[in-house]
């Protein structure tokens, strides 16, 4: 008769991914600005919820947009919070969520008076949940087959830290900051996870009237509090710029300016807590026929982040016609779109290109697709940001670009864990009736698969036939001899 001992417990695994999408407007009116010629959007969260069958997020959206004022460059600034949900029949209260925001289109139109910026605020969701896990132990009363595995439970962590930097811009004013952070460690220490990376800051800046590109990386670490990180390991994180502040002293007489920067960012990332476990793979029974069921679980564990500089280049497309009357003068405020792909990473580059034409300076925003092969790199989320980016006309009508990328992949681990739930007794088995069975295995059929074949355990198949050698090739005979009752 069967005696199960069943192990039970908890464990967080995600449920969901998906994407949702939301239009923010801001608007501006005539006496705010003149004549656009970049529009540079930041998103950042301020607060995510799970409902039944719904998320429910909020995000602040400020906008900077330069504008031409006669022969100068002027800026102007203006934010709006906003909020949105995405509904999923998967959701539900006390679920944990992480929402990645990201501005994916933005468009300026004209109304009547006033000037209308449009952005397309993406939302990348994450859900996890906890969940009921139980085994089979162990199976008195039949023939176990045991496997060592290992069990998973995600823990989320989340938090925030200041980055500064001063430093000196030969410029006279500093237009747009645009910053992105990007992850290039991220490891868990008792008590704390470490986090180590870069922000790329792009600066949209005036020189002696006319607009100037610089870009600048400054080097952040972190220290977010967690009391479930114990055992040390990788994690994987994302960051985000909350908040940030740019001042500048300007020294008219020197050219330049003393500029310092100030970031909030926010973290978010999970980590994998690990369980050695005892497995009962298979079993069967000498005297009834079994009937199993088994649970399985998947996950990506986290295993190290690579890191690549790459550079990318060729002909842009561009929405204005660029011939030898335009006069190159800047590219900046780049952003990358991308996707992996089997051998690394492919999308394209956007920037706005500063150009003069009959003495006016004018924009257009140019794109260089690209595609780059990483050697070495295995499965796991991207993050890709442009450290520098420069523009030339090498023929009339055409521009050419090169640009500089830093990629971070997280690489990921999959793991299977397949284990028995449960296990009932069927139908009663009919004994052997002869002294000796004879059996004919199956090219590749080990111990255990011979052993369920003749109702065997594998110690007495070993123990009557110790000239085998496993896996079997098919041609050999397979005795066991049985015993009067």
């Amino acid at each position: 008769m069967l005696n199960a001992s069943i192990a039970t417990g908890t464990y967080t695994r995600k449920i969901a991914e998906f994407k949702a999408q939301s239009i923010v407007e801001i608007k501006f009116t005539e006496q705010d600005m003149g004549e656009a010629v970049a529009v540079y959007p930041q998103v950042s969260l301020t607060s995510a919820e799970v409902s039944s069958g719904r998320i429910t997020y909020g995000g602040r959206l400020i906008c900077t947009v330069v504008y031409a004022d006669g022969a100068n460059l002027c800026r102007v600034q203006k934010g709006a919070e906003f909020s949105h949900h995405a509904d999923n029949d998967a959701l539900a209260p006390a679920q944990t969520c992480t929402c990645a925001l990201s501005c994916e289109h933005t468009r300026i139109k004209r109304e009547g008076s006033f000037y209308i910026v449009s952005v397309v605020v993406g939302a990348n969701i994450s859900v996890s949940d906890s969940a009921a896990r139980s085994y089979v132990q162990s199976l008195e009363g039949a023939v176990e087959k045991r496997e060592e595995g290992k069990l998973y439970s995600a823990v989320a962590f989340s938090g925030e830290s200041e980055a500064d930097d001063d430093f000196t811009l030969v410029a006279t004013d500093v237009l747009v900051p645009s910053a992105e952070p990007i992850v290039l460690s991220c490891s868990v220490r008792s008590g704390v996870i470490e986090v180590e990376g870069e922000i790329n800051l792009s600066i949209l800046a005036v020189r002696e009237g006319s607009p100037v590109a610089a870009f600048r990386l400054i080097p952040f670490k972190a220290e977010l509090s967690c009391e479930r990180a114990i055992v040390p390991s990788p994690a994987t994180c994302r960051a985000e710029i909350k908040d940030m502040s740019v001042d500048c002293k300007v020294n008219e007489e020197r050219g330049k300016c003393d500029v310092s920067f100030n970031a909030t960012l926010a973290f978010w990332g999970e980590f994998y807590e690990e369980e050695e476990v005892s497995f009962i793979a298979d079993a069967f029974s000498l005297e009834n026929q079994l009937n199993l069921t088994y649970g399985e679980e998947e996950c990506n564990v986290p295993q190290s982040v690579k890191v690549y500089t790459e550079r990318a280049s060729g002909l842009c497309i561009s929405k204005a016609k660029l011939d030898y009357t335009c006069a190159f003068l800047a590219a900046a405020l780049p952003k990358a779109d991308y996707s992996r792909t089997g051998e690394g990473i492919e999308g394209s580059v956007t920037s706005v290109l500063f150009f003069e034409q009959g003495g006016e300076v004018r924009s257009t925003e140019v794109t260089l697709p690209f595609s780059v092969n990483l050697a070495g790199a295995g499965e796991g989320e991207a993050t890709v940001t442009v450290i520098g980016i420069s523009l030339r006309q090498r023929a009339e009508g055409e521009c050419e670009a090169e640009a500089t990328l830093k990629i971070a992949i997280t690489e990921c681990e999959k793991h299977t864990a397949k284990y028995l739930t449960a296990a009932e007794e069927g139908e009663k088995l009919q004994a052997p009736q002869s002294a000796i069975t004879v059996c004919i295995p199956a090219a590749g059929d080990g111990l255990w698969e011979t052993a369920k074949k003749m109702l065997c355990t594998p110690q007495s198949i070993q123990a009557a036939n110790p000239e085998l050698n496993y896996p079997l090739t098919g041609k050999e005979r397979v005795l066991i001899f049985r015993g009067k009752s």
